[in-house]
């Protein structure tokens, strides 16, 4: 068995998971502070949790195109 494949996929699963985690909690966690501060906000803090969202979907679409065999023809 060739061992340092398995760990090599291992590693990638275990980066892949806790980027879109992070991505989506920080996006989640940008959305509310946006919410409390509606009068004192800056203007930065919405558009930075819509772009948290857009790139955790863009992971797991990326993924997702990894995995579909259809896609790598």
């Amino acid at each position: 068995m060739k061992w340092l494949e398995l760990v090599l996929v291992a590693g990638a699963t275990l980066v892949s998971a806790v980027t879109v985690v992070v991505l989506y909690a920080l996006g989640v966690r940008l959305t509310a502070i946006a919410g409390d501060f509606r009068s004192s906000q800056p203007g930065w803090i919405r558009p930075l949790s819509y772009v948290c969202f857009g790139l955790c979907g863009l992971a797991v679409l990326f993924g997702l195109y990894l995995i579909i065999p259809y896609f790598s023809k």
